[in-house]
């Protein structure tokens, strides 16, 4: 008897089939029969299910005779079932890898329920990914199991069959089924949620749900969409028949009127001449089933209203109203914005007619994110070493909790920030400040940059459309044209910087400021930075840093890093920090010795904290080397990403430390310990000797005594690399350390390290 019985039924999916189908026989928990349903489908669904049949003892074919629907052919598949638990798939939708795993795994923990209900992600036709929305009411916390009283919340998230794992024996002991028509899985969900003695939770995505270009058919037009009449009640009637679940009949009134209101409102989905008889159907199941006791929310009421009126005169007047008052208020938003925006560039020009104020200093980094980078070492800079100057730092309202408690905080386009930028002396960005900004005689802009730069930048761009999108090379260029002084951290950047940023600014090759933390940090910094991350003591911290794929639409993530923790062993943890332009984790199940970092605001912080360094192309690698601790580079589309992109050298020749071409040779690097040998260091001490010549700790200080102080002599000298003496890392600082500490992956694996 195997564990899972997962439940496939097909028609006209030809083109999702075998993905779907694929999903299921590769998961790593391979105790499972898959029952395929071909509802006699007119395309090659059956053909696609005899294939999979032929080649895997634990796919069972089920041929329907006529198409009976999504619902019956279901009930099909259920009478060929044998295993502990039945899982439903849709046939154009897949799991996720290892879904039955953590599925077998939770159910073994909260002792056999009789549901187990767990999280999906809608997967749009462009690629991109999002998790539903109510995944909050699947925490794990709590007891486990318990029953739908104890956790009505349960039912805000989606009331569909495939998102669920059952117990066969209580299915059948209930003599649950799927009634035919649309909407068929509302009158299987209810009932048997409120049923279940015992349900659990899973915190986890477990179905990738397809969202197709062109809808689902529950999106078409059709006058079967009246079924969903029929379903609520079989619903009601379930209950009638259990009178010990009448106390849920305020609660299914109420999600009953908000279904109705929500198929009639959707555009396209009723035919001509359909919506009055729909509203009137509507009305007629409100007054039969209409429960004292459930509260509507504030803003479905109007929607609850249109269903108990049902007149069709009645929702045209009440649409006409709404239309009318959403086109006024968006009338009026328009020119009240049109009116603030003008007002305060009135403002502006004003402020940029006053005195500048020679002790002040406004800073911003990364279009308005939170105190950091290069700009925020320079501003605690300023404070260090002149006092005098007042600082000011502009960041939108939810990074204002990074600013120092002695900076004045500024959100951007408020009357406060065009005031900072008309009359301050000193301004500091590692990008660049409004395009109107007018860059006043006086004031000295400083442009910090925020890196070495191993991709195409500036002016190189023009000839890459991927990497440029929709620059303004002629805008480009007249911001630079305000820039008095360019900060560099090596002849490299110099170089670069002079040639794609074509001015007149005067270039600093004093180091990168941000960079000064990591030769002024101690190891009690570290420790302190390890325990507020939840490293545990001894564990080896990596941290891994991708950069953004110009040529990709979206963003995959590009290592398994489940699977890498796996090869690793117990002792090894990874510190995942996803790219700002992600705007998701690295990560589908972040915890345990997978730590999601993305939205820490201190990559210098990061860095203390890890032991070493997995990038791809990040610009994080140059900044990295200067705490002379491992970097290995993950190279797996350094072709498409030089192509699409541009690089000034190629890093595979010239790395900071081993590198990886895949993700197998990339856990060999770290089994045999190559990522911390000889060789590697050998490749970091060129890279530092080429890319971090001034970043000896005093890169800010440099700035502030030139610029603000106007010493050009008797700047700090520099420290030579040999005399620099970085924080160690935790794993450095402990000798007795072993260098490997994990079995290579099988199979003979080149090391890229040996170049």
């Amino acid at each position: 008897m195997p564990r899972f019985s997962v439940i496939v039924p097909a028609y006209k999916v030809q083109a999702y089939l075998h993905e779907c189908l694929e999903s299921v026989l590769e998961q790593s928990y391979p105790d499972l029969e898959l029952i395929a349903v071909d509802d006699c489908s007119p395309d090659a669904c059956g053909a696609i299910i005899d294939e999979f049949a032929a080649r895997d003892v634990r796919v069972r074919a089920v041929h329907l005779t006529e198409n009976v629907g999504l619902g019956r052919a279901r009930n099909a598949g259920l009478k060929h079932a044998t295993g502990d638990y039945l899982v439903f798939l849709d046939s154009d939708d897949s799991l996720t890898p290892d879904a039955l795993r953590a599925i077998a795994d939770r159910l073994k923990e909260t002792s056999e329920p009789d549901v187990l209900v767990y999280d999906y992600a809608r997967t749009y036709w462009s690629g991109e990914a999002v998790r539903n929305q109510f995944a909050g009411q699947l925490t794990e916390e709590g007891p486990a199991p318990f029953r739908l009283d104890d956790r009505p919340g349960l039912l805000r998230v989606l009331m569909v069959v495939w998102n669920k794992a059952y117990r066969r024996e209580f299915i059948e002991r209930e003599g649950f089924a799927f009634p035919a028509g649309y909407y068929e899985d509302t009158p299987w969900t209810y009932p048997v949620l409120m049923s279940a003695e015992t349900i659990a939770t899973l915190d986890r995505v477990c179905v990738h749900y397809r969202q197709r270009r062109h809808g689902s058919i529950l999106g078409t037009s059709s006058r079967k969409h009246f079924d969903i009449f029929g379903q609520y009640d079989r619903v009601f009637a379930h209950i009638d028949t259990h009178p010990e679940l009448a106390h849920w009949r305020p609660v299914l009134f109420r999600r009953m009127i908000d279904h109705f209101s929500n198929v009639f409102l959707k555009r396209g989905r009723l035919p001509r001449g359909s919506r009055a008889d729909f509203l009137r159907n509507s009305r007629s199941h409100y007054r039969r089933y209409r429960t004292p006791g459930a509260p509507v929310r504030p803003r479905t009421r109007v929607r609850h209203a249109l269903v108990r009126l049902g007149t069709y005169r009645t929702y045209r007047l009440l649409s006409f109203l709404s239309r009318a008052q959403k086109r006024t208020v968006r009338l009026a938003t328009a020119l009240l914005r049109t009116a603030r925006g003008a007002a305060l560039q009135l403002h502006y020009r004003v402020q940029l007619r006053l005195p500048l104020h020679a002790d002040r200093a406004v800073f911003s980094s990364y279009w308005g994110r939170g105190h950091g980078c290069n700009p925020g070492a320079l501003e605690s800079a300023f404070r260090t070493y002149a006092p005098d100057v007042r600082t000011a730092w502009i960041a939108h309202p939810e990074h204002h909790h990074t600013i120092p408690a002695s900076t004045r905080r500024l959100a951007p386009g408020t009357a406060g920030y065009w005031t900072a930028l008309a009359r301050s002396k000193y301004l500091v960005n590692n990008v660049n400040f409004d395009r109107r900004l007018v860059k006043r005689p006086g004031q000295i802009m400083i442009q910090t940059q925020h890196g070495t730069p191993l991709k195409f930048m500036g002016l190189d761009l023009q000839d890459r459309p991927a990497a440029a999108r929709d620059t303004d090379f002629a805008e480009l260029l007249r911001s630079v044209d305000k820039w008095d002084y360019c900060l560099s951290a090596n002849r490299h950047s110099t170089l670069v910087w002079e040639r794609v940023f074509p001015s007149g600014f005067t270039t600093l090759e004093y180091g990168l400021p941000r960079n000064d933390v990591f030769q002024q940090a101690t190891s009690a910094d570290v420790t302190r930075l390890r325990q507020s991350l939840g490293i545990p003591e001894g564990a080896v911290a990596v941290l891994y840093a991708p950069t953004y794929r110009d040529y990709r639409r979206t963003q995959r993530r590009p290592l398994d890093l489940e699977r890498v923790l796996r090869q690793l062993g117990p002792r090894f943890v990874v510190l995942t920090r996803a790219h700002h332009s992600y705007e998701a984790p690295l990560t589908s199940a972040p915890g345990g010795r997978l730590i999601d970092v993305s939205d820490h605001p201190s990559i210098e912080s990061l860095c203390l904290a890890s032991d070493a360094l997995i990038t791809d192309y990040s610009s994080l690698m140059f900044d990295y080397a200067g705490l002379d601790r491992p970097i290995v580079v993950h190279a797996d589309d350094w072709e498409a990403y030089e192509a699409a992109r541009g690089t000034y050298f190629d890093l595979r020749a010239f790395p900071p430390g081993a590198v990886a071409r895949s993700e197998d040779e990339l856990i060999d690097i770290f089994a045999t310990g190559h990522w911390r040998g000889s060789r590697s260091a050998q490749l970091r001490a060129a890279f530092r000797e080429r890319f971090c010549p001034y970043d000896d700790g005093r890169a800010a200080e440099r700035v502030v005594r030139r610029v603000v102080l106007g010493e050009t002599a008797g700047l700090p000298p520099f420290i030579p690399l040999a005399e620099r003496h970085p924080v160690p890392s935790a794993v450095a600082a402990r000798p007795t350390a072993p260098v490997a500490t994990v079995p290579a992956p099988g199979g003979a694996v080149p090391l890229a390290e040996h170049l």
